[in-house]
Protein backbone atom coordinates (compact mmCIF):
# COMPACT_ATOMS: atom_id res chain seq x y z
CA UNK A 1 0.00 0.00 0.00
CA UNK A 2 1.44 3.42 -0.95
CA UNK A 3 2.49 5.54 2.02
CA UNK A 4 2.29 9.32 2.45
CA UNK A 5 4.27 10.90 5.29
CA UNK A 6 3.17 14.21 6.81
CA UNK A 7 5.12 16.63 8.97
CA UNK A 8 3.98 19.93 10.46
CA UNK A 9 6.69 22.38 9.46
CA UNK A 10 7.77 26.00 9.10
CA UNK A 11 10.51 27.73 7.15
CA UNK A 12 12.83 27.77 10.16
CA UNK A 13 15.64 26.01 8.34
CA UNK A 14 17.09 23.88 11.13
CA UNK A 15 13.66 22.44 11.85
CA UNK A 16 12.68 22.21 8.17
CA UNK A 17 15.86 20.32 7.27
CA UNK A 18 15.29 17.83 10.10
CA UNK A 19 11.72 17.18 9.00
CA UNK A 20 12.62 16.96 5.29
CA UNK A 21 15.35 14.43 6.04
CA UNK A 22 12.95 12.45 8.23
CA UNK A 23 10.38 12.29 5.42
CA UNK A 24 12.99 11.16 2.89
CA UNK A 25 14.33 8.48 5.23
CA UNK A 26 10.76 7.24 5.82
CA UNK A 27 9.95 6.90 2.12
CA UNK A 28 13.15 5.12 1.08
CA UNK A 29 15.81 7.78 0.67
CA UNK A 30 18.50 5.11 0.90
CA UNK A 31 17.69 4.32 -2.73
CA UNK A 32 19.81 7.36 -3.60
CA UNK A 33 23.25 5.83 -4.17
CA UNK A 34 26.72 7.27 -3.98
CA UNK A 35 27.74 9.20 -7.12
CA UNK A 36 24.27 8.82 -8.70
CA UNK A 37 22.86 11.76 -10.65
CA UNK A 38 19.76 13.17 -8.95
CA UNK A 39 17.55 15.72 -10.72
CA UNK A 40 15.53 17.90 -8.34
CA UNK A 41 12.47 19.40 -10.04
CA UNK A 42 10.82 22.24 -8.05
CA UNK A 43 7.99 24.45 -9.26
CA UNK A 44 9.75 27.41 -10.91
CA UNK A 45 6.86 28.89 -12.85
CA UNK A 46 8.05 32.49 -13.07
CA UNK A 47 10.14 35.05 -11.19
CA UNK A 48 8.55 35.60 -7.77
CA UNK A 49 9.67 36.02 -4.14
CA UNK A 50 8.95 33.26 -1.58
CA UNK A 51 6.18 35.18 0.18
CA UNK A 52 3.98 35.05 -2.94
CA UNK A 53 3.70 31.23 -2.60
CA UNK A 54 4.03 30.78 -6.36
CA UNK A 55 7.23 28.72 -6.33
CA UNK A 56 8.66 25.91 -4.25
CA UNK A 57 10.29 27.66 -1.29
CA UNK A 58 14.08 28.05 -1.60
CA UNK A 59 14.70 26.40 1.77
CA UNK A 60 12.77 23.29 0.68
CA UNK A 61 15.01 23.17 -2.41
CA UNK A 62 18.08 23.58 -0.20
CA UNK A 63 16.96 20.74 2.07
CA UNK A 64 16.57 18.45 -0.96
CA UNK A 65 20.04 19.37 -2.24
CA UNK A 66 21.62 18.81 1.17
CA UNK A 67 19.92 15.41 1.46
CA UNK A 68 21.27 14.33 -1.93
CA UNK A 69 24.77 15.54 -1.03
CA UNK A 70 24.58 13.63 2.25
CA UNK A 71 24.01 10.48 0.22
CA UNK A 72 27.15 11.19 -1.82
CA UNK A 73 25.11 11.82 -4.97
CA UNK A 74 25.29 14.65 -7.54
CA UNK A 75 22.29 17.03 -7.37
CA UNK A 76 20.94 19.07 -10.28
CA UNK A 77 18.11 21.59 -9.79
CA UNK A 78 16.15 22.01 -13.03
CA UNK A 79 12.83 23.09 -14.50
CA UNK A 80 11.44 24.55 -17.71
CA UNK A 81 9.87 27.82 -16.62
CA UNK A 82 6.99 29.59 -18.34
CA UNK A 83 8.03 33.23 -17.87
CA UNK A 84 11.35 35.04 -17.47
CA UNK A 85 14.87 33.70 -17.63
CA UNK A 86 15.92 30.76 -15.48
CA UNK A 87 18.66 32.89 -13.92
CA UNK A 88 16.15 35.59 -12.97
CA UNK A 89 13.89 33.02 -11.33
CA UNK A 90 16.78 31.61 -9.29
CA UNK A 91 17.63 35.12 -8.11
CA UNK A 92 14.13 36.43 -7.33
CA UNK A 93 12.96 33.19 -5.74
CA UNK A 94 15.89 33.20 -3.32
CA UNK A 95 17.08 29.80 -4.55
CA UNK A 96 20.43 31.09 -5.77
CA UNK A 97 21.15 32.57 -2.34
CA UNK A 98 19.83 29.51 -0.52
CA UNK A 99 22.13 27.18 -2.47
CA UNK A 100 25.23 29.32 -2.07
CA UNK A 101 28.23 27.23 -1.04
CA UNK A 102 26.63 23.90 -2.01
CA UNK A 103 28.03 21.65 -4.73
CA UNK A 104 24.96 21.67 -6.97
CA UNK A 105 24.26 22.32 -10.64
CA UNK A 106 21.34 24.60 -11.49
CA UNK A 107 20.28 24.47 -15.14
CA UNK A 108 17.18 24.92 -17.24
CA UNK A 109 15.76 21.93 -19.10
CA UNK A 110 16.75 22.49 -22.74
CA UNK A 111 16.91 19.17 -24.59
CA UNK A 112 14.21 16.55 -25.05
CA UNK A 113 13.77 12.89 -25.95
CA UNK A 114 10.74 11.28 -27.55
CA UNK A 115 8.75 8.98 -25.32
CA UNK A 116 5.81 6.87 -26.46
CA UNK A 117 3.02 7.39 -23.93
CA UNK A 118 0.62 5.11 -25.76
CA UNK A 119 -2.90 6.16 -26.63
CA UNK A 120 -4.11 8.80 -27.23
CA UNK A 121 -0.95 10.96 -27.42
CA UNK A 122 1.72 8.48 -28.57
CA UNK A 123 5.13 10.16 -28.88
CA UNK A 124 5.83 13.23 -26.80
CA UNK A 125 9.03 15.14 -26.08
CA UNK A 126 10.13 15.15 -22.43
CA UNK A 127 13.24 16.71 -20.89
CA UNK A 128 16.20 14.41 -21.44
CA UNK A 129 17.79 15.20 -18.07
CA UNK A 130 14.64 14.23 -16.19
CA UNK A 131 14.16 11.01 -18.14
CA UNK A 132 17.77 9.88 -17.77
CA UNK A 133 18.35 10.83 -14.14
CA UNK A 134 19.24 8.02 -11.76
CA UNK A 135 16.67 9.54 -9.39
CA UNK A 136 14.09 12.25 -9.97
CA UNK A 137 12.97 14.21 -6.88
CA UNK A 138 9.70 16.05 -7.51
CA UNK A 139 9.21 19.19 -5.33
CA UNK A 140 5.75 20.62 -6.06
CA UNK A 141 4.08 23.60 -4.39
CA UNK A 142 0.56 23.24 -3.01
CA UNK A 143 -1.37 25.72 -5.16
CA UNK A 144 -4.75 26.21 -6.73
CA UNK A 145 -5.01 26.14 -10.51
CA UNK A 146 -7.70 27.90 -12.51
CA UNK A 147 -7.87 25.19 -15.16
CA UNK A 148 -7.13 22.02 -13.18
CA UNK A 149 -8.32 22.98 -9.65
CA UNK A 150 -4.98 22.19 -7.97
CA UNK A 151 -1.39 21.85 -9.07
CA UNK A 152 0.30 19.22 -6.92
CA UNK A 153 2.68 16.30 -7.48
CA UNK A 154 1.38 15.08 -10.82
CA UNK A 155 0.84 18.51 -12.39
CA UNK A 156 4.31 19.72 -11.32
CA UNK A 157 5.95 17.27 -13.72
CA UNK A 158 4.44 19.10 -16.70
CA UNK A 159 7.45 21.37 -16.19
CA UNK A 160 9.54 18.56 -17.70
CA UNK A 161 8.08 19.53 -21.06
CA UNK A 162 10.62 21.92 -22.50
CA UNK A 163 9.91 25.54 -23.38
CA UNK A 164 7.18 26.35 -25.87
CA UNK A 165 6.20 22.69 -26.19
CA UNK A 166 4.02 23.24 -23.11
CA UNK A 167 1.56 25.68 -24.73
CA UNK A 168 1.55 23.46 -27.83
CA UNK A 169 0.19 20.63 -25.71
CA UNK A 170 -2.38 22.93 -24.16
CA UNK A 171 -3.52 23.67 -27.70
CA UNK A 172 -3.64 20.01 -28.71
CA UNK A 173 -5.76 19.03 -25.73
CA UNK A 174 -7.96 22.06 -26.34
CA UNK A 175 -10.95 22.71 -24.14
CA UNK A 176 -11.08 19.15 -22.80
CA UNK A 177 -9.80 19.32 -19.22
CA UNK A 178 -9.97 15.56 -18.81
CA UNK A 179 -7.83 15.08 -21.91
CA UNK A 180 -5.23 17.43 -20.44
CA UNK A 181 -5.42 15.54 -17.14
CA UNK A 182 -4.75 12.33 -19.08
CA UNK A 183 -1.66 13.90 -20.58
CA UNK A 184 -0.41 14.95 -17.14
CA UNK A 185 -0.98 11.48 -15.70
CA UNK A 186 0.82 9.79 -18.59
CA UNK A 187 3.78 12.17 -18.34
CA UNK A 188 4.02 11.35 -14.63
CA UNK A 189 3.85 7.65 -15.44
CA UNK A 190 6.66 7.98 -17.97
CA UNK A 191 8.94 9.93 -15.61
CA UNK A 192 8.32 7.75 -12.55
CA UNK A 193 9.69 10.19 -9.96
CA UNK A 194 11.57 8.43 -7.19
CA UNK A 195 10.32 10.81 -4.51
CA UNK A 196 7.76 13.60 -4.28
CA UNK A 197 7.91 16.10 -1.41
CA UNK A 198 5.20 18.75 -1.36
CA UNK A 199 5.78 22.26 -0.04
CA UNK A 200 2.48 23.06 1.65
CA UNK A 201 3.97 25.22 4.39
CA UNK A 202 2.91 28.44 2.69
CA UNK A 203 0.35 27.33 0.12
CA UNK A 204 -1.81 29.24 -2.36
CA UNK A 205 -5.59 29.43 -2.51
CA UNK A 206 -8.02 31.36 -4.72
CA UNK A 207 -7.33 32.07 -8.38
CA UNK A 208 -3.89 30.42 -8.64
CA UNK A 209 -1.38 29.33 -9.76
CA UNK A 210 0.16 32.73 -10.56
CA UNK A 211 -0.04 36.16 -8.96
CA UNK A 212 -3.84 36.10 -8.94
CA UNK A 213 -3.75 33.59 -6.08
CA UNK A 214 -3.57 34.30 -2.35
CA UNK A 215 -0.90 32.88 -0.02
CA UNK A 216 -2.19 30.86 2.93
CA UNK A 217 -0.13 29.28 5.68
CA UNK A 218 -0.93 25.58 6.10
CA UNK A 219 2.29 24.43 7.76
CA UNK A 220 2.46 21.08 5.97
CA UNK A 221 5.38 19.20 4.45
CA UNK A 222 4.34 15.94 2.80
CA UNK A 223 6.32 13.16 1.09
CA UNK A 224 5.66 9.96 -0.83
CA UNK A 225 7.19 7.72 -3.45
CA UNK A 226 3.83 7.82 -5.24
CA UNK A 227 2.64 11.26 -6.44
CA UNK A 228 -0.86 9.93 -7.18
CA UNK A 229 -1.29 8.89 -3.54
CA UNK A 230 0.04 12.22 -2.34
CA UNK A 231 -2.41 14.17 -4.46
CA UNK A 232 -5.21 12.00 -3.10
CA UNK A 233 -4.23 12.78 0.49
CA UNK A 234 -4.00 16.53 -0.24
CA UNK A 235 -7.58 16.52 -1.53
CA UNK A 236 -8.79 14.77 1.62
CA UNK A 237 -6.86 17.24 3.77
CA UNK A 238 -8.51 20.16 1.98
CA UNK A 239 -11.97 18.65 2.41
CA UNK A 240 -12.81 17.62 -1.16
CA UNK A 241 -13.35 14.27 -2.85
CA UNK A 242 -10.11 12.98 -4.45
CA UNK A 243 -11.96 12.49 -7.75
CA UNK A 244 -12.63 16.24 -7.82
CA UNK A 245 -9.05 16.52 -9.05
CA UNK A 246 -9.14 15.21 -12.60
CA UNK A 247 -5.62 13.79 -12.49
CA UNK A 248 -6.70 11.60 -9.57
CA UNK A 249 -9.77 10.45 -11.45
CA UNK A 250 -7.82 9.64 -14.60
CA UNK A 251 -5.07 7.84 -12.66
CA UNK A 252 -7.70 5.64 -11.05
CA UNK A 253 -9.33 4.90 -14.43
CA UNK A 254 -5.94 3.96 -15.90
CA UNK A 255 -5.13 1.65 -13.01
CA UNK A 256 -2.28 3.82 -11.70
CA UNK A 257 -4.02 4.53 -8.39
CA UNK A 258 -6.68 2.73 -6.37
CA UNK A 259 -7.36 5.38 -3.74
CA UNK A 260 -6.05 3.23 -0.87
CA UNK A 261 -3.28 5.10 0.91
CA UNK A 262 -1.48 4.70 4.24
CA UNK A 263 -0.96 8.06 5.97
CA UNK A 264 1.86 8.42 8.49
CA UNK A 265 1.60 11.50 10.69
CA UNK A 266 -1.27 13.68 11.81
CA UNK A 267 -3.20 15.09 8.87
CA UNK A 268 -4.50 18.57 9.69
CA UNK A 269 -8.08 19.49 8.92
CA UNK A 270 -7.94 22.50 6.61
CA UNK A 271 -11.20 24.44 6.72
CA UNK A 272 -12.56 27.01 4.28
CA UNK A 273 -9.79 26.57 1.74
CA UNK A 274 -10.68 28.76 -1.24
CA UNK A 275 -10.65 26.92 -4.55
CA UNK A 276 -10.69 28.68 -7.91
CA UNK A 277 -13.99 29.13 -9.65
CA UNK A 278 -14.11 26.51 -12.40
CA UNK A 279 -17.12 26.29 -14.69
CA UNK A 280 -17.84 24.00 -17.65
CA UNK A 281 -15.97 24.99 -20.79
CA UNK A 282 -18.95 23.94 -22.89
CA UNK A 283 -22.44 22.73 -22.05
CA UNK A 284 -25.74 22.10 -23.81
CA UNK A 285 -26.26 21.06 -27.48
CA UNK A 286 -23.09 20.51 -29.52
CA UNK A 287 -24.40 22.71 -32.32
CA UNK A 288 -24.22 25.70 -29.96
CA UNK A 289 -20.75 25.04 -28.51
CA UNK A 290 -18.99 27.55 -30.75
CA UNK A 291 -21.39 30.32 -29.76
CA UNK A 292 -21.13 29.38 -26.11
CA UNK A 293 -17.35 29.35 -26.11
CA UNK A 294 -17.30 32.80 -27.61
CA UNK A 295 -19.97 34.52 -25.52
CA UNK A 296 -21.25 32.44 -22.63
CA UNK A 297 -18.56 30.43 -20.83
CA UNK A 298 -15.93 31.45 -18.29
CA UNK A 299 -13.01 33.23 -19.94
CA UNK A 300 -9.82 35.12 -19.15
CA UNK A 301 -10.20 38.86 -18.64
CA UNK A 302 -7.72 41.64 -17.95
CA UNK A 303 -7.88 44.29 -15.24
CA UNK A 304 -6.74 47.51 -16.91
CA UNK A 305 -5.35 49.07 -13.73
CA UNK A 306 -3.01 46.10 -13.17
CA UNK A 307 -2.03 45.32 -16.77
CA UNK A 308 1.37 46.70 -17.82
CA UNK A 309 1.03 45.58 -21.47
CA UNK A 310 4.24 43.58 -21.05
CA UNK A 311 3.24 41.07 -23.74
CA UNK A 312 3.90 37.86 -21.78
CA UNK A 313 0.30 36.68 -22.28
CA UNK A 314 0.07 37.10 -26.05
CA UNK A 315 3.57 35.69 -26.60
CA UNK A 316 2.76 32.55 -24.59
CA UNK A 317 -0.85 31.96 -25.70
CA UNK A 318 -0.90 28.58 -27.53
CA UNK A 319 -4.04 29.48 -29.52
CA UNK A 320 -2.79 32.97 -30.49
CA UNK A 321 -6.05 34.32 -29.09
CA UNK A 322 -4.53 37.39 -27.40
CA UNK A 323 -3.26 40.53 -29.03
CA UNK A 324 -2.43 44.13 -28.20
CA UNK A 325 -5.13 46.65 -28.98
CA UNK A 326 -2.82 49.51 -29.94
CA UNK A 327 -5.65 51.99 -30.35
CA UNK A 328 -7.04 51.48 -26.85
CA UNK A 329 -3.78 50.39 -25.20
CA UNK A 330 -5.22 47.22 -23.73
CA UNK A 331 -5.14 43.45 -24.11
CA UNK A 332 -7.61 42.06 -26.64
CA UNK A 333 -9.00 38.51 -26.45
CA UNK A 334 -10.42 36.51 -29.33
CA UNK A 335 -12.79 34.31 -27.34
CA UNK A 336 -13.67 32.24 -30.40
CA UNK A 337 -10.05 31.13 -30.67
CA UNK A 338 -9.47 30.94 -26.90
CA UNK A 339 -9.23 27.30 -25.72
CA UNK A 340 -9.59 28.20 -22.00
CA UNK A 341 -6.26 26.68 -21.00
CA UNK A 342 -5.65 29.78 -18.84
CA UNK A 343 -1.94 29.78 -19.61
CA UNK A 344 -2.22 33.57 -19.79
CA UNK A 345 -3.38 33.74 -16.16
CA UNK A 346 -0.58 31.42 -15.14
CA UNK A 347 2.20 33.43 -16.77
CA UNK A 348 1.01 37.01 -16.11
CA UNK A 349 3.75 38.58 -13.98
CA UNK A 350 1.45 41.32 -12.67
CA UNK A 351 -1.61 39.32 -11.57
CA UNK A 352 -3.69 41.30 -14.07
CA UNK A 353 -5.57 38.34 -15.57
CA UNK A 354 -8.30 36.23 -14.04
CA UNK A 355 -10.99 33.79 -15.15
CA UNK A 356 -14.54 35.09 -15.01
CA UNK A 357 -17.86 33.71 -16.09
CA UNK A 358 -20.03 35.99 -18.18
CA UNK A 359 -23.37 37.07 -16.72
CA UNK A 360 -25.47 35.49 -19.52
CA UNK A 361 -23.39 32.32 -19.30
CA UNK A 362 -23.95 32.04 -15.56
CA UNK A 363 -27.68 32.68 -15.97
CA UNK A 364 -28.16 30.14 -18.77
CA UNK A 365 -26.09 27.44 -17.05
CA UNK A 366 -28.18 27.77 -13.90
CA UNK A 367 -31.41 27.56 -15.90
CA UNK A 368 -30.19 24.47 -17.78
CA UNK A 369 -29.11 22.84 -14.51
CA UNK A 370 -32.43 23.65 -12.85
CA UNK A 371 -34.47 22.32 -15.76
CA UNK A 372 -32.34 19.19 -15.91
Amino acid sequence: MPEVVLERASYDYDDLKKRFFRIMDSIGGDRIKNNSRVVIKPNLLAPAPPEKAILTHPLVVRAAVEYVLKKGARPQVSDSNAVGSFAKILKESGIREALKGLDVECSEFRTSEHVDLGKPFRKIEIAKEALNADVLINLPKLKTHTQMLLTLGVKNLFGCIVGMKKPEWHLRTGVDRKMFATLLVQICGALKPGFTVLDGILAMEGQGPGKGGTPRELGVLMGSRDPFSMDTVVCKMLGIRPDSLLTNKVAKELGLANGTVSVKGDMPEIKNFRFPEITPVVFGPKSLHRLMRKHLVQRPVSEADLCKMCGECWEYCPAKAISKDKKKERVRFDYEKCIRCYCCIEVCPHGALSAKETFPGKFIRRVVKKDG
